[in-house]
């Protein structure tokens, strides 16, 4: 039988949490924000309702950066994992980032968004939607 949750952690541990499924959304941002905080071409979230969110251990190792006018990321202090985004544009929901899961969500990864805004070198080689625009949400 399938896990109803999926427990994940920081790189050393200190931050643990679990979501519960389902998942809202699988996705790769490729926005410059996202690049720069993982130091990557791309982060691949999955999205759950906060009330689908549990904190097991490492709040006082938590650390939020506000990163734009509307979201906030949390990294752990201790080893640096980023790990969770949200937002004032969609307060019932968090972001969590998909390698910090010690198991598997429910979705694989459904599009890319911010595609138009991706790194010149990333080369992308699969047929999920490519979102765009202002709210990098956007059919391109």
């Amino acid at each position: 039988m399938e896990s109803t949750s999926v427990p994940g952690a920081c790189l050393c541990g200190a931050v643990r949490f679990e979501i519960r499924l389902p998942a809202l959304f699988c996705a790769h941002c490729h926005c410059s924000i996202c690049r720069r905080a993982h130091g990557a071409g791309y982060v691949t979230w999955v999205g759950t309702l906060v009330d689908n969110f549990t904190l097991l251990a490492g709040e006082n190792h938590l650390v939020r950066y506000r990163s734009s006018d509307h979201g906030t990321r949390s990294f752990c202090k201790i080893c640096g994992s980023t790990l969770f985004f949200t937002s004032a544009h969609h307060p019932d929901r968090i972001d969590v980032v998909l390698a910090n899961l010690h198991g598997t969500a429910d979705l694989r990864p459904q599009f890319h968004a911010y595609f138009d805004d991706r790194a010149a070198w990333v080369e992308i080689n699969d047929d999920l939607l490519r979102l765009g625009g202002a709210t990098g949400l956007e059919p391109l």
